[in-house]
């Protein structure tokens, strides 16, 4: 029996009770849905609406129903339709005609919303934590490679060297930008929606507040319509995450490429990294690509929802149920994809000497030597001629531009000395590079510090 079907003379049709039933996913709502129960009868005591006795039933009933589902020892049975409604049965059946009060004041469209927001508070935080682990792997890498040198690129080109701390800053930065948009999607779901009933609010004497205390959200919702059609607050996750998953597909891109034998430049451990049915030889690093696959999974969940909402008159419709599948899986995916990147980088191992003779070969000193022949007083232009004279000599013969004799320097410009040699040098051209946000050494650790002050500063907030 449904608790809704009072007004019905038959029965829905089975194809449709399992088309519009939700709780084979929803379930995982059922601490919330509990949570947000509890604090709802506990109000209804305060405000003389249900019994103290009542109360105390409801309230033990639904601590005992908790209790059991942790321990595995209940699941939704078929033909349930949603967590809720389930857990309003089982609290029924257990006590008797104090659960069938627990609804007063109530719709299951705010409840659905409370629970969804308490849940998306809960991820948030959980999203937090697991962008916390990247960002410290990051940092642990930027200070033990504050030195070592790999090329940068453009174009996919090796364009200037910079050091490798430097490099995984880069990524720092992307994701302290994540950790803010998090932060912003928690801050977005952090008003209590209980009270707005159905989508006009309740006639009984409640105590929103009340209830917003219990349950440790900052502020009530101020419009009953908005409230119970309000699903900002997973998009803004949604898009918090997609955004996120773009910077894990990036790194993952890189990583990929670096373990390539042409980069050369890292391995992924085993224990992150599989193997091929047929090729002995073959060791794959399909953690990463597989996080760069799972992006476009994401990118889905964000799509399928600002999908379903963009038609949606006010308030609640039915349409609404297929925020939670896409949601769910979003998150599931953005966390795990988290930790396989967090174990990734801590485990992988970095072959420093490739890389520097990465931007060696590459010429990445080539805008230094540039900058050499400008210090000695001749006009840019004419040096990046120079310099570019000079690669095509190199080209030619095979070399690197600390190969060449200083005679064959000064076959292109009469103006270089012996002291170009240094001027070129691989640790000279990124300690040159002592702007604020530069790749040199002392400012990677410098930028090292400044953003785990940061990463302190934003999750303290919270």
């Amino acid at each position: 029996m449904k608790l809704w079907d009072g007004r019905f003379s038959k029965g829905t049709e089975a194809r449709a009770d399992a088309f519009q039933a939700s709780v084979s996913f929803d379930q995982r709502l059922y601490r919330e849905d509990i949570r947000g129960s509890i604090a709802h009868a506990t109000m209804l005591g305060q405000q003389g609406i249900l019994s103290g006795q009542d109360v105390q039933a409801i309230v033990e009933g639904l601590t005992g129903i908790l209790a059991d589902f942790e321990a595995d020892k209940l699941i939704p049975p078929p033909g349930c339709e949603d967590i809720h409604m389930w857990v309003e049965q089982e609290l029924t059946a257990r006590i008797g005609e104090a659960g069938k009060r627990l609804h007063t004041a109530r719709s299951r469209n705010d409840q659905v919303a409370l629970d969804m927001r308490l849940y998306a508070k809960r991820t948030c935080d959980e999203t937090l934590e697991a962008l916390i682990g990247v960002l410290n792997a990051l940092f642990a890498l930027a200070e033990k490679h504050a030195e070592d040198i790999m090329p940068g690129y453009t174009h996919m080109q090796r364009a200037q060297p910079v050091t490798v701390g430097h490099w995984a800053l880069a990524y720092a930065e992307m994701l302290l930008r994540d950790v803010q948009r998090v932060l912003h999607a928690k801050n977005a779901a952090d008003s209590m929606p209980l009270g707005a009933g159905a989508l006009a609010g309740t006639t009984y004497p409640i105590n929103r507040d009340s209830v917003r205390q219990q349950l440790a959200f900052a502020d009530i919702t101020h419009n009953s319509l908005d409230t119970v059609s309000d699903r900002d607050f997973v998009l803004d996750y949604l898009h918090a995450a997609a955004t996120g998953m773009m910077h894990l597909s990036r790194l993952c891109e890189e990583l990929v490429l670096f373990s390539t034998a042409e980069y050369g430049f890292v391995e992924m451990d085993d224990s992150y990294a599989t193997g091929s049915s047929m090729m002995p030889q073959k060791k794959n690093p399909d953690m990463a690509e597989l996080v760069r696959g799972k992006t476009g999974r994401v990118y889905g969940s964000l799509l399928t929802l600002l999908t379903v909402m963009k038609g949606l008159p006010l308030a609640y419709n039915k349409d609404m149920q297929e925020d939670k599948e896409a949601w769910f899986d979003a998150r599931d995916t953005y966390i795990d994809c988290l930790a396989m990147v967090q174990g990734m980088l801590s485990t992988m191992q970095i072959n420093t000497r490739r890389m520097e003779q990465g931007a060696l070969d590459g010429y990445a000193n080539a805008t230094d030597c540039a900058d050499y022949l400008v210090k000695k007083g001749v006009p840019f232009r004419d040096a990046h001629t120079i310099i570019g004279q000079l690669i095509a000599f190199c080209l030619g013969r095979g070399c690197a531009l600390h190969d060449l004799t200083l005679e064959e320097f000064r076959q292109f410009s009469p103006v270089f000395d012996q002291d170009v040699y240094e001027a070129i040098s691989l640790a000279a051209c990124v300690s040159a590079r002592n702007v604020p946000g530069g790749t040199a050494p002392d400012n990677v650790r410098t930028e090292v510090a400044r953003a785990r002050a940061r990463l302190e500063a934003l999750t303290d907030a919270t």
